[in-house]
């Protein structure tokens, strides 16, 4: 047994198809590059948009009067609520489930061997 013998051969490979390559592993390697910058400088971005949005509030908060805090009241009445509206959710049914066998009587209608063997006499 021999091993397969792979030549390699400068003169098959023309010019065209060396630009190509080339061409395309630049802008595989361009484009990973940038990103990569793209995502590692991208928390500048997020921070200057997160920074915008509060001096915005701020802004607004200055310009509106405080709202009231919530009363004790006000605050037991929610937790009830919320109380008896997840303690309903987890209810015990008792479900009793049951396998009833049926036996169907035998029916030439849905037998299939008359089906195959019609076309053979």
């Amino acid at each position: 047994m021999k091993i397969l013998d792979f030549i390699f051969n400068l003169s098959l490979i023309d010019q065209n198809i060396l630009i190509v390559t080339i061409a395309g592993y630049c802008i595989v390697l361009l484009s990973l590059a940038l990103m990569a910058y793209i995502f590692t400088r991208l928390h500048f971005f997020q921070d200057y948009l997160a920074n915008r949005r509060l001096k915005k509030m701020s802004d607004q908060v200055a310009t509106e009067k405080p709202k009231p805090a919530m009363t004790g009241e006000e605050n037991a009445a929610i937790a009830a609520a919320l109380y008896l509206f997840f303690s309903e959710m987890h209810d015990e049914e008792k479900y009793v489930m049951t396998i009833k066998k049926v036996s169907r009587n035998y029916s030439p209608w849905s037998s299939k061997i008359y089906g195959v063997f019609s076309d053979i006499r």
